[in-house]
């Protein structure tokens, strides 16, 4: 007997399956999106040994510079801002005085974008400022960065037309603070009579005044009530501290900032930083080239190699020794190594040289807010010098930078160490990881893995548990 059931198409059957997988897939696609974590590639990440990295990490999205500057001075300065400025991903504006001179238009894209300075004239007359109307415009820009910039910003950092910013440092940094929180953050005076003058509570402008966004907004709203309530104080840095400080807010001072109030040779000081992420330079044009070989545009662009490679190491110093020849090796990554004709611990290295002088020349002692070391015609204490020259990122896994001699340095070899003279080398190789340092408040160690008659060859690595470096 036939079925009275009928006998489907072969239409019906693909058209059924195909309703039936479109429900399969929209119930799939539900399903895992109100799975917060569940194989959604916007969630996906790295862990490290604290925890899962949130997804509002900061980033250099979240920073915004306000550099104030003047329209004469760009000409020789705008060099100085363009080696570290990165067109269409910085974010924030050089402010000048005046209107910009047909010699600097059609503006160059390399520099940050400009904005006149607001007409400070009233204000300045209005408050009876005792000192000059640049020091209102300095303080007013406050108002004009926070205006021209306020979406999507966490912190604002103000700073010179010759402040030189570490943009990958900053952002490590600073990711590190909550920025929903009331924070200023700047650097004291290499000098002491600067901080004595002024004070030791200020953080200074040129270095750069760093403000979360609810301390920027609340100081931005107030700060013309600032300069109308100390027209006494000359210093734009000053009454910017009083302002905050006024809002009970206290300086976070940080050492990698650096308003270099030091005049001369600066390379004993960057040959021995301080164990913190580079974040800024200032006062370029008061400065010795920090290559003697080029200018001080050149110098800036030249250090910026390095630091667009790795950031986070550069003049980091590690210390490590050739214990048969008696040589210490002391490697600012990025900028210099010294050779040493004797063993020398790092506790001693890790004072600079005092190369430089203080901001105010006719200073007395003591002069400076860190220990020093003496320069010395004793070959047994004075460096053979070599200074960052090239780069090279090999294998994708590891950097070479390569650092020459300077200058022969006109001593005889260390008689107490064996009279082993480095005079011969010519060439110092330092090999490094891609990866960052490690952050656990130690520096790292090197090897010498390769020491041929006029080329050495240093290894970076982690050091190893209870190591010491002496």
């Amino acid at each position: 007997m036939a079925s009275s059931i009928p006998n489907p198409s072969l239409t019906t059957i693909y058209t059924t399956l195909a309703a039936l997988a479109s429900i399969l897939i929209v119930f799939v696609i539900f399903s895992f999106s109100t799975q917060p974590n569940c194989l959604r590639p916007n969630y996906v990440r790295v862990r490290t040994h604290d925890s899962l990295l949130p997804p509002d990490t900061t980033n250099i999205s979240h920073l915004v510079f306000g550099l104030v500057g003047s329209t004469n001075a760009w000409h020789h300065r705008k060099s100085y801002i363009e080696s570290w400025w990165r067109p269409n991903i910085t974010r924030g504006y050089l402010y000048l005085d005046t209107a910009p001179t047909d010699d600097l238009l059609p503006w160059s894209e390399a520099s940050p974008p400009f904005r006149i300075s607001d007409n400070i004239t009233t204000l300045f007359e209005e408050s009876r400022h005792n000192g000059e109307p640049v020091m209102v415009r300095l303080i007013h820009a406050v108002i004009e960065i926070f205006r021209d910039e306020r979406e999507d910003v966490r912190w604002y950092i103000m700073g010179d037309d010759d402040s030189i910013f570490f943009v990958d440092n900053l952002v490590d940094v600073l990711s590190k603070y909550d920025h929903t929180k009331y924070i200023y953050i700047g650097g004291h005076s290499e000098s002491i009579a600067p901080n004595e003058i002024l004070s030791y509570d200020m953080g200074f402008g040129g270095a750069g005044l760093i403000m979360s966004y609810p301390l920027a907004k609340m100081v931005q709203k107030n700060i013309e009530d600032c300069v109308r309530r100390y027209p006494q104080l000359k210093c734009a840095d000053q009454t910017l501290m009083n302002c905050v400080n006024d809002f009970g807010v206290a300086l976070t001072a940080h050492k990698g900032l650096h308003q270099m109030d030091l005049h001369g040779d600066v390379s004993g000081f960057l040959s021995s930083h301080p164990k913190v992420p580079l974040l800024s330079l200032h006062h370029f044009d008061q400065l010795d080239p920090i290559f003697p070989s080029m200018d001080r545009s050149e110098s800036a662009k030249h250090l910026m190699k390095a630091a667009n490679i790795d950031q986070p190491r550069l003049v980091q110093q590690t210390v490590c020794y050739d214990r048969q020849l008696n040589w210490t090796f002391s490697c600012s990554w990025g900028y210099s190594v010294h050779i040493y004709e004797n063993i020398i611990p790092r506790s001693v290295l890790k004072a600079p040289l005092q190369t430089f002088k203080p901001w105010i020349l006719e200073s007395t002692p003591p002069l400076f807010i860190f220990d020093t070391r003496p320069l010395s015609n004793d070959p047994c204490a004075t460096p053979h010098v070599f200074l960052f020259e090239s780069i090279k990122i090999i294998n994708e896994t590891e950097v070479i930078t390569n650092y020459v001699r300077v200058a022969s340095r006109g001593l005889p070899a260390c008689e107490i160490a064996g009279n082993h003279s480095a005079d011969l080398i010519n060439r110092i190789e330092v090999v490094s990881p891609m990866t960052k340092p490690k952050q656990d408040g130690k520096a790292e160690c090197c090897d010498i893995v390769e020491n041929k008659m006029d080329l050495v060859r240093l290894k970076l690595r982690d050091c190893m548990e209870d190591e010491l470096i002496a």
